[in-house]
């Protein structure tokens, strides 16, 4: 008896067999890298919305170099190009989730891609993918930065009129620049590049001296790089929200609680 033959599966873009909803997460991180990123991409022209207020300073402008008081043409925010914008842009991980979700490239596994070859990350803009690990030392200068500003929140030296109590203090911004920190300290320590860093580059990692510090430090790494993509969602979320509450209680749309009498 004859039996009979399956039709071949078609083959080229977007063609799979999977049956489920594959397309559900590249859907919802092409809508969440639109708001988020577009959010950062919009404050940093947003000079002109107040982005401080009293000792909270949003991270988006951080460190504060000079004002818009001044007559400048650009941004104070625009620092944030010489670290952490290439950083998080070239990240192994962002790659692999904007391939997927803006260039569809392939979407997801096992789901025919856009192209019919990979061409690798070889002409202009792809190619300073390749300086990621670059734009890594930069990114680390940042974390100090990010946590001077977060101390900062604790004492109060501003005053813009009427009866403001200087000194040490606690506010709601206090907590959310200091989780701020820790998030954006966490996605550069997990680092891939970082990763290679302190542990590569050795054939073997030896039971005393300076290998088994890198060693010490590798293991830290490698624990925190399991979660790289947690990291980097979740600091993400945070700095656009710190960055909001911020503008909203310079602004006066929404009260700071704290110790302190008022800004």
């Amino acid at each position: 008896m004859a039996q009979a033959v399956a039709a071949p599966h078609r083959r080229g873009f977007l063609s799979t067999l999977r049956t489920d909803a594959w397309w559900f997460e590249p859907a919802l991180v092409f809508l969440s890298i639109s708001i988020f990123f577009g959010w950062l991409t919009v404050s940093i022209f947003l000079d002109r919305w107040a982005y401080e207020i009293g000792p909270y300073l949003s991270p988006v402008y951080e460190p504060k170099l000079f004002d818009t008081n001044k007559s400048i043409l650009i941004s104070p925010a625009l620092v944030v190009l010489l670290g952490p914008v290439p950083f998080r842009a070239t990240c192994y991980y962002y790659r692999r989730a904007y391939y997927r979700s803006y260039f569809l490239s392939p979407p997801a596994c096992a789901v025919g891609d856009v192209g019919r070859s990979f061409k690798g990350e070889k002409i202009f803009p792809f190619v300073i993918q390749n300086l990621h690990r670059y734009f890594m030392y930069m990114a680390v200068l940042f974390v100090p930065i990010l946590w001077y500003g977060a101390f900062h929140s604790f004492y109060n030296t501003n005053s813009h009129g009427g009866e403001i109590e200087r000194g040490f203090g606690i506010g709601v911004g206090s907590i959310i620049l200091c989780v701020n920190a820790f998030l954006l300290m966490m996605y550069t320590l997990s680092c891939h590049s970082l990763r290679h860093f302190v542990g590569g580059g050795l054939n073997c990692f030896s039971a005393t001296g300076w290998t088994r510090t890198r060693k010490r430090a590798f293991d830290y790494v490698s624990r925190w790089n399991t979660r790289h993509r947690a990291w980097a969602w979740s600091s993400l979320i945070w700095i656009v929200g710190t960055d909001l509450y911020i503008r909203l209680v310079a602004d006066g749309r929404i009260t700071d609680l704290n110790t302190w009498k008022g800004f």
